[in-house]
């Protein structure tokens, strides 16, 4: 299998199920309340600022895949928008998996020849590593995402 679609199948993984850590973002975030993902925890930033942070930078990276420009900022990927009702949440959940989908299938065109050259400017690195980063990333945040949600069982 191409290494291109090995990354779309990564993708898939982390944010809809099926990779070797039995975890993924959909499914942890499924019985979460909108009330749960605006409770702060401690110092710790909210489940649905991590589910915006991460999907944020999904977002920036699907525009370039999309042949757009590089337009993401770090300070603006904890800033979403304020999440008032079970709508909201459902709405900003429903974009994290449509984005997905759109990056995986976007990575699945990408010729692995492409792979190893520089993401936008050399000073981000290489296609790969961007895309391996997003998954990285993912994971991470993710990590986050289950203790937070653990915290917020336990206080209740």
């Amino acid at each position: 299998m191409a290494i291109s679609k090995q990354i779309a199948k990564h993708v898939r993984e982390v944010h809809f199920g099926g990779n070797w850590t039995v975890t993924n973002l959909r499914d942890t975030l499924a019985d979460v309340t909108w009330q749960q993902a605006i409770t702060k925890v401690h110092d710790f930033n909210t489940i649905a600022t991590l589910l915006f942070h991460v999907n944020y930078f999904v977002g920036v990276v699907l525009e370039v895949l999309k042949a757009g420009p590089l337009n993401g900022n770090d300070k603006l990927s904890f800033n979403h928008p304020p999440i008032t009702n079970e709508q909201d949440w459902e709405t900003m959940r429903n974009k994290a998996w449509e984005e997905a989908e759109q990056f995986a299938i976007l990575v699945e065109q990408l010729p692995d020849s492409e792979l190893d050259e520089n993401f936008v400017d050399p000073k981000y690195g290489t296609n790969y590593r961007n895309l391996a980063g997003i998954i990285e990333h993912m994971h991470y945040h993710m990590g986050q995402i289950v203790i937070i949600k653990k915290l917020l069982q336990i206080q209740h």
